[in-house]
């Protein structure tokens, strides 16, 4: 697995009980999956010598992140290695410019876009688009809010291009929640779909996720599985794909970003169903049958513990775990830092009201937020 971030830390442990043995490319020693697996080796994902020497050996690479260049996957294939998802499905993950074009070319709903060159052909974009405010995003390696602007007028459209990389203009959605469709995809093509979940973004970090979305009718949920299955297919997605998706005030979904590899939206499959996104995806890269997604419990609710006024966890736990005896807790190994995602909590049960407050409880106290 390319990425020693906390995706790679739990997919490993998924591995563990079908004894799948685990090789690490991280960049440091210190990183979350590299404290827990056995075999790490220390590199940079970008130098394809570097890449190409970790994948010796190896059945079959995959990811806990996007990063890797294309053409350093394209020379991983051509040497013969496996790498699920592929170069070709990837690319759509990791190049929004690219994604756009190609989910337009497939009849994908998605916002109002287009590539623009400077704040003069932003201010252009937003006239086409009925007026500022749009969105600006640089096409590769933004994440949790990181390469993305909300930008009200010509001036304001700077910043994005000074990173000398295209941009892509949006435009801002009126939406009414944010909606994620998890879907595992095998080589053969056997694929999976998970309840559709509304994900809850605090200054552009996801914090909350329900599972099922609430009061989110069946049948656009399931417009919205199909959806993410369709898109894994013509694709070529071999793994998790996760479809980040606007749910509008008229009843309707578009698509605004894909992650190929196990993702936040789905961290409540863990403890809330029957085979987890972390499960599922080493079965599918494996291109071992896939397990049942279906759910465990009424409502599971997952939210994310930031780094806070605690440095030191365990003695939080003592408060968490004594309220709450069926609380789960998952901890990423790392130096806690303001803002900075190092666990999430799961709850479940019946009363979705309940489910939530527990677990937001818990997630505020092991950040220190809270005290009783």
């Amino acid at each position: 697995m390319v990425g020693g971030g906390q995706l790679a830390r739990m997919t490993h442990e998924a591995g563990i009980p079908l004894g799948i043995r685990f090789k690490l490319l991280s960049d440091t020693p210190q990183d979350s999956a590299a404290q827990v697996v056995s075999e790490v080796v220390v590199g940079d994902y970008r130098d394809l010598d570097t890449l190409r020497a970790f994948a010796r050996g190896c059945d079959v690479i995959t990811f806990d992140h996007e990063h890797v260049p294309t053409e350093h996957l394209r020379a991983l294939e051509a040497d013969g290695i496996p790498v699920r998802p592929g170069p070709d499905a990837l690319v759509h993950a990791q190049d929004k410019g690219v994604m756009r074009a190609k989910l337009s070319e497939i009849g994908v709903p998605c916002p109002r876009h287009r590539i623009v060159a400077d704040p003069a052909d932003a201010a252009a974009f937003a006239a086409e688009v009925g007026g500022f405010p749009v969105i600006l995003k640089t096409v590769r390696g933004g994440y949790d809010g990181k390469g993305v602007w909300v930008v009200r007028s010509e001036a304001d459209a700077a910043e994005p291009f000074r990173a000398g990389v295209p941009v892509l203009a949006e435009e801002k959605v009126d939406f009414v929640r944010e909606l994620a469709a998890n879907i595992v995809r095998s080589p053969h093509g056997q694929a999976v779909a998970y309840p559709v979940v509304e994900s809850i973004q605090v200054a552009g970090v996801c914090d909350t996720v329900i599972a099922p979305a609430p009061d989110l009718s069946e049948k656009l949920a399931g417009e919205a599985q199909q959806l993410a299955l369709r898109i894994a297919a013509e694709l070529g997605v071999v793994g998790h794909l996760a479809v980040e998706l606007f749910e509008t005030a008229d009843g309707r979904i578009l698509v605004n970003e894909l992650a190929m590899r196990p993702h936040n939206s789905g961290h409540w499959t863990q403890d809330g169903a029957i085979t987890s996104q972390f499960a599922n995806h080493v079965r599918a890269v494996l291109d071992l049958p896939l397990g049942d997604p279906r759910p465990r419990a009424t409502w599971t609710v997952m939210s994310n513990v930031l780094g806070g006024d605690y440095p030191d966890m365990y003695q939080a736990y003592l408060h968490c775990m004594a309220r709450d005896p069926q609380l789960k807790i998952h901890m990423y190994g790392k130096d806690v830092k303001p803002g900075r995602k190092v666990g999430h909590v799961n709850t479940y049960g019946d009363d979705l009201a309940d489910v939530r407050e527990r677990a937001r409880h818990a997630a505020d106290y092991l950040r220190g937020t809270i005290t009783e």
